[in-house]
């Protein structure tokens, strides 16, 4: 199998009445029918890696010394030999047509429903979304808010930048799948595996990694397969999957 298309993104979201932006930089490979992808850090890669990258095979690509590129890779290849769309697993669904903050807020709703949050219980957030803080409260949960861009949230919770005392602290862990991508992931899951407590996981980086370590120490998933949600205002899918 070989890339037959790569592009760097570098995309600005500011919702209306906020003051947060969020900066997004991607590298999004195309294998076949299927595109894999890894958001990264914004010095994290050179922004001209996209032309050098088309054309490569992915074998070689799986070796690259380059962490977000064997991840991009990883991430096309089992999208284009295990397509969400196929999966028993994954339930599919359309997020509504709208602007943007309608479109995030539909899809937070999804992740936090996709297991139960009683009230009182300690939600541990790896990587800041401010719709997704909102649907956790809103589900009876305490968030504690851990990301390395942010301070505060937009309901004003302090962010933390050390993530290992909300990995202790927390009844549940939520996740982006960014965290392969800074290489925090491996220890989240071991977290979640010794302490027993369920992992779920967003994923737009690694919507077809992270799927694989379902009932492994990962207990749900949001992936949402390239292209996002945030570059259409048309509905889109994502797919949901619980462990069995």
């Amino acid at each position: 199998m070989h890339v037959v298309g790569a592009s760097w993104i570098s995309q600005s979201t500011r919702f209306p009445g906020t003051q947060q932006t969020y900066r997004n930089y991607y590298l999004v490979l195309r294998v076949g029918a299927a595109f894999g992808a890894c958001c990264v850090e914004r010095d994290a890669l050179d922004p001209t890696i996209a032309p050098a990258l088309a054309g490569s095979s992915v074998a070689d690509l799986l070796v690259d010394p380059r962490l977000p590129v064997r991840i991009a890779a990883l991430d096309a290849y089992l999208n284009a030999v295990r397509p969400a769309r196929e999966s028993a697993l994954a339930q599919a669904m359309l997020l509504p047509a709208g602007a943007p903050p309608v479109r995030a807020v539909a899809r937070d709703n999804a992740i936090a429903a996709l297991v139960s949050i009683k009230p009182g219980q300690r939600v541990g957030l790896i990587g800041v979304v401010n719709p997704l803080v909102e649907a956790i409260t809103r589900n009876g949960g305490i968030c504690l808010p851990c990301d390395f861009n942010m301070e505060r949230t937009q309901s004003g919770l302090e962010v933390a930048r050390d993530m290992l005392p909300i990995l202790e602290q927390a009844d549940m862990i939520i996740a982006t799948g960014m965290t392969l991508s800074n290489g925090s992931f491996d220890q989240i899951l071991m977290a979640a595996r010794r302490r027993g407590i369920p992992l779920i996981v967003y994923a737009q980086t690694g919507s077809g990694i992270i799927p694989r370590f379902l009932g492994d120490g990962v207990a749900a998933v949001c992936a949402e397969p390239f292209p996002f949600s945030q570059f259409s205002a048309d509905p889109t899918a994502v797919y949901l999957y619980r462990a069995p």
